[in-house]
């Protein structure tokens, strides 16, 4: 595991709240939330923005391989 505390914590309360969440429902998750949750400082707000992105990035991931692929026709 790698970075700071604050952004380990972010990442973990993350991924629990994705958990049994819809695609649309995990969307919705803020890094403002997380930042919320867990009193991070504004200096450590960067951590919270990360985790947000890492959302984001896997459920696009998670969209384009549900994708039928395209045959070569």
């Amino acid at each position: 595991t790698f970075g700071c505390g604050a952004a380990i914590a972010s990442s973990s309360l993350a991924t629990e709240w994705v958990k049994g969440k819809s695609v649309d429902d995990a969307l919705k998750i803020k890094n403002s939330d997380i930042a919320k949750e867990l009193c991070l400082p504004p200096v450590k707000l960067h951590c919270s923005m990360l985790a947000e992105d890492a959302i984001k990035a896997a459920l696009k991931d998670y969209k384009v391989k549900q994708q039928p692929e395209k045959s070569d026709v």
